[in-house]
């Protein structure tokens, strides 16, 4: 009697396996991409909380913050001009989504208050969490680079 054994032979297991690798291969950059175009959207949705909650801090306290943790603040605590709770606590600690945010005052008045403030945000990793850099001031402008330089007020605005 002969046992005829069921299952698949090693040809179509392997054939199998290479089809998985092959689908693999499409799939895996495309992922990569869409995760960097999503830190990027972060950054850019970032930059403009900040961009905003600078004029309400401005409109409230007489000028822009000193630093980007003067923004955050403890949650519930009470809103002073070091701490205003305009935005959270991540945003404040300057990393958020694969970029690292840099905020710099400007000019101040004869009262101290600030005037001008700049705002960076680069991508820890270029080329994995971010291709592009990006900048902004109290102009509310959001700017962006490519190249390994970094964005400044003369990189190209988004549209």
């Amino acid at each position: 009697m002969q046992n005829k054994q069921k299952g698949f032979s090693l040809i179509e297991l392997l054939i199998v396996v290479a089809i998985i690798l092959i689908i693999a291969a499409i799939a895996i950059p495309n992922l990569l991409r869409a995760k960097i175009a999503a830190n990027e959207a972060s950054a850019v949705g970032s930059l403009r909380t900040i961009n905003t909650a600078s004029v309400e801090y401005s409109t409230t306290y007489g000028g822009y913050p000193q630093t980007l943790l003067s923004l955050g603040g403890p949650a519930g605590g009470t809103a002073a001009s070091t701490s205003a709770e305009l935005i959270d606590a991540v945003l404040a600690g300057g990393s958020k989504s694969g970029y690292t945010f840099a905020y710099t005052t400007g000019s101040t008045d004869s009262n101290g208050n600030v005037l001008a403030y700049t705002l960076t945000a680069t991508p820890n990793t270029v080329g994995t969490t971010g291709q592009r850099m990006f900048f902004t001031d109290q102009s509310g402008v959001i700017r962006y680079n490519t190249s390994g330089s970094g964005a400044n007020v003369n990189s190209t605005p988004l549209s």
